[in-house]
C-alpha cells in the first residue's frame, strides 16, 4: 500500500524503526524514528503546532518530515468532532488540498483504549487500530478485500533492553511496518494516535510503574520475550 512514497514500501522485508518521544512538555511535542538497518534518522516531527521553522506546518498542525527535514505528511484536527477527527494531507499542506487520510477513535464511549479507525483516501480504505496506544501495545489492520481475511500491516509494542533484559519506559518503543506497507504513512498514524490517545497517557502509573497486568509474549522485534501491557 502506497501512500506517501514507494521508497518507503519494503515489497520482500519487513521495516523497523526504534521511535524516541523527544518532548515531554505535552502530547505530541516531538517524535525521531531511526532505522533499525542502518541506525540513521528516518522520520521527525519536532517543530509540528509551532507554526515556525524546519518545514513545520501552521499552528495547530503537526508535521511528519523526513531526515532532511523535508515534509512528507501534515495532519490537523478537525473541529468540532467528539470522535478526535484528524485529517491528514501529502506534504506541507497547501490551502484547498484535499486529504489524503482520515483518522478518529472508534467510539466516544471508552475513549482511545477502544482504538481508531483510518480511511485512507478517496479509496476509502479502512484500517484499524486495535489495543492501546497510550500503552504502546497495539497493531494497524488492514480490513481484508471481498471477505478475505483482514492483515496487519504495522505494529507498536513497548521496546526491550537486550543488555538488561527488561522493558524500557513508554518514551522509546518499536514501530514494525509490515512488507509492502508504507513507512512514511505507519509514522504518520503514529503522530495522530498520539493525539487521541495523549490525554489519556499519563493517567495512569508512570513509565516503568505501570500497575496494569503484565502478559509475557513472543516479541516479533527482538525474537526474545517481551511484556506487552494490554
Amino acid at each position: 500500500m502506497v501512500i506517501v512514497g514507494e521508497e518507503y514500501c519494503h515489497l520482500k522485508e519487513e521495516q523497523l524503526f526504534t521511535v524516541r518521544k523527544t518532548s515531554h512538555f505535552s502530547p505530541g511535542d516531538g517524535f525521531a524514528a531511526y532505522d533499525h538497518r542502518t541506525g540513521g534518522l528516518a522520520f521527525r516531527a519536532d517543530t509540528y503546532g509551532r507554526g515556525h521553522g524546519g518545514g513545520a506546518a501552521s499552528a495547530g498542525e503537526l508535521a511528519l518530515l523526513g531526515p532532511a527535514g523535508e515534509p512528507l505528511l501534515t495532519a490537523r484536527r478537525r473541529r468540532p468532532s467528539l470522535h478526535q477527527r484528524w485529517e491528514g494531507f501529502l506534504g506541507a499542506r497547501a490551502e484547498g488540498q484535499k486529504p489524503l487520510f482520515s483518522a478518529r477513535r472508534s467510539s466516544i464511549l471508552g475513549g482511545a483504549a477502544r482504538g481508531a479507525v483510518v480511511e485512507v483516501l478517496p479509496s476509502s480504505a479502512e484500517l484499524r487500530v486495535e489495543g492501546s496506544f497510550a500503552r504502546r501495545c497495539c497493531r494497524v489492520v488492514a480490513k481484508g478485500e471481498d471477505g478475505g481475511e483482514d492483515t496487519v500491516v504495522a505494529e507498536i509494542r513497548r521496546k526491550v533492553d537486550e543488555t538488561a533484559r527488561v522493558v524500557m519506559g513508554r518514551d522509546v518503543f518499536v514501530l514494525r511496518v509490515s512488507p509492502g506497507f508504507d513507512a512514511a504513512f505507519a509514522m504518520g498514524i503514529v503522530l495522530v494516535l498520539d493525539q487521541i490517545a495523549g490525554d489519556e497517557a499519563d493517567g495512569g502509573a508512570g513509565a516503568g510503574e505501570d500497575t496494569d497486568t503484565l502478559h509475557v509474549r513472543q516479541d516479533l522485534v527482538t525474537g526474545s520475550a517481551v511484556r506487552c501491557l494490554v
